[in-house]
């Protein structure tokens, strides 16, 4: 198997442009991280798909279509796994200071600045407010210049002003990042992606970063608001529900493949963290794929 890109993603719009769209109607092979972050904000509109999302501390599965706004510097990793006959997924990403620095800092734009802070815990739109958008957000690729950006700036101000939304980490879930972390960052992620089946001693991921074990610590838990070991867990768990979903591996050997060495806290920590048992969550996800 192909080893993944570092978990930093380096986005750069095309030449002439502020903003990077993309768009595509079938799974697209790519080389993104399984679990990634950027300093970019990213509004995904999924058309007429089916997949996962796992944005922050959220794991959950969709059916049909998502809009969804992730803040600067939340980890996710990517949502579509299988596309209807019709279906499309859009993708724009941005920096907050895409239009200059003190942009949104007028008052007209108040809301927008808000909406931003909102990101910052990932923010998914409800029905009505997908419906009304539908026809401006599918018009973003087709669109250049002045106008994709005025057409932008349109769908953020719906975007702030609609109260139809749902906050995804509602418990604080917090991803700060300076750029001189992005390093370190990329190190600690990297590491635990390569080596999360087996035990990692926080001296031998501290050394990584050379830092001392309570230096790392104090640090990590600064910058991701979560211990390395609480990481670590939900590193392991995510990477559960794709074998639940996709191998024929038992639950017990999928525990162990994870890197789990109790199956009791296996099953306490994925229930924890997707809100089901690891028999629920496969059987809605077989259920998933054959409607």
């Amino acid at each position: 198997m192909k080893t993944p890109k570092p978990t930093f993603e380096k986005i750069s719009p095309e030449f002439g442009s502020s903003l990077r769209v993309k768009q595509h109607n079938e799974q697209v092979e790519n080389n993104l991280p399984f679990w990634h972050f950027h300093p970019e904000l990213e509004l995904v509109y999924i058309n007429k798909a089916k997949g996962k999302r796992h944005i922050g501390s959220h794991l959950s599965y969709f059916n049909n279509s998502q809009l969804i706004l992730i803040g600067a510097n939340l980890p996710h990793s990517g949502f579509t796994d299988r596309f209807t006959s019709t279906g499309t997924e859009t993708i724009v990403q941005f920096q907050e200071s895409f239009l200059g620095k003190d942009f949104f800092e007028i008052p007209e734009l108040h809301m927008i600045k808000k909406l931003f802070e909102r990101a910052k815990k990932g923010i998914v739109f409800g029905i009505e407010t997908k419906k009304k958008l539908n026809d401006q957000l599918l018009q973003l690729n087709s669109t250049t210049g002045l106008k994709r950006i005025l057409l932008f700036i349109e769908i953020l101000n719906e975007l702030s002003l609609t109260e139809d939304y749902t906050i995804l980490n509602a418990d604080g879930y917090s991803f700060e990042v300076k750029p001189q972390d992005n390093l370190k960052i990329d190190i600690i992620f990297d590491h635990v992606r390569n080596h999360f089946t087996r035990t990692i001693p926080l001296e031998e991921i501290a050394s990584k970063v050379s830092m001392t074990v309570p230096a790392f610590c104090r640090y990590y838990k600064k910058v991701t608001g979560k211990t390395f070991t609480q990481f670590v867990n939900e590193f392991r768990i995510v990477h559960a529900t794709k074998l639940l979903t996709e191998s024929h591996s038992s639950i017990t050997e999928i525990c162990f493949e994870c890197g789990f060495n109790n199956f009791s806290h296996f099953n306490k920590l994925f229930k924890k963290f997707t809100g089901k048992s690891p028999l629920k969550y496969r059987n809605e996800m077989k259920q998933l794929v054959i409607q």
